[in-house]
């Protein structure tokens, strides 16, 4: 799908975050880390992670973000997360981080998404909007909506950090994503841990019946991805495959898919 669903072409279009923002007075940049499908040994998506302009960790930019300034700084990651997957040459999916919070209305607030896309020819489909299920949300109705409208956009949705958040199932009763992104915690050592190996065990079943992919972050060393191969996970990110890289692709270690 490369078609723009909405015209663009509405100056006056707009909602309450448009027109009372706060400018934002800080910069930042991203670091692209790859997701990967253990499948054929494949770059399924690039996730971009904000950064400082010089490489700065995340919390250096998101402590300056408030309530007055977060829908610009959600409008403004889009643009330069697809402005940079274009200018770096990315073929896979881009996966973009959005905050619940800064969208007002979702039919609205993703003109600027859609513009980007046309200026850099970023294929719509190739786009995966993830929310963190740790945000809390007055009122969950609010996100499924926004990820109903990005899919009848064309975007592919995911849940990130799925299993550490305020709703948990509920939210995937409300709605099933196109992913969901294991929480890292569930991950750590679950070669060694049954609590842990039962419940990701739980999460995978439910998901195979609703239609829903998982994919496995935090994955850091070789016993965490064979175990979570053999539960049927394949979409996997984390050290063991690469670490983000700042302003370019990172590329995958050849040694991260060997076995013992």
């Amino acid at each position: 799908m490369t078609d723009f669903p909405i015209s663009l072409t509405h100056p006056n279009a707009g909602c309450d975050g448009c027109r009372t923002g706060s400018e934002l007075n800080f910069d930042f940049a991203f670091a692209y880390q790859p997701i990967v499908d253990l499948r054929d040994r494949s770059v399924f998506a690039h996730e971009a992670l904000v950064r400082g302009s010089n490489g700065e960790g995340a919390l250096s930019i998101l402590s300056q973000v408030d309530a007055q300034n977060r829908y610009r700084f959600d409008q403004r990651c889009r643009i330069q997360a697809i402005a940079g997957a274009a200018r770096l040459g990315m073929r896979e999916r881009l996966s973009i981080n959005f905050l619940p919070n800064a969208v007002y209305r979702p039919e609205l607030c993703i003109r600027s998404t859609l513009e980007a896309a046309k200026e850099h020819n970023f294929p719509l489909s190739q786009l995966i909007f993830e929310t963190v299920e740790s945000e809390h949300l007055d009122n969950n109705r609010h996100l499924t909506n926004i990820l109903r409208e990005y899919r009848e956009f064309g975007f592919k949705t995911a849940i990130d950090d799925f299993g550490a958040g305020y709703s948990g199932l509920t939210l995937l009763a409300d709605f099933q994503p196109d992913l969901i992104k294991l929480d890292m915690a569930l991950i750590r050592d679950i070669h060694q841990d049954r609590v842990r190996q039962a419940i990701v065990r739980g999460v995978v079943t439910i998901c195979a019946e609703l239609g829903v992919t998982v994919i496995a972050e935090g994955i850091e060393v070789a016993g965490e991805r064979d175990f979570l191969t053999d539960c049927g996970i394949f979409l996997m990110q984390g050290y063991l495959f690469a670490k983000p890289a700042f302003n370019a692709l990172a590329q995958v270690d050849p040694g991260a898919w060997q076995t013992v």
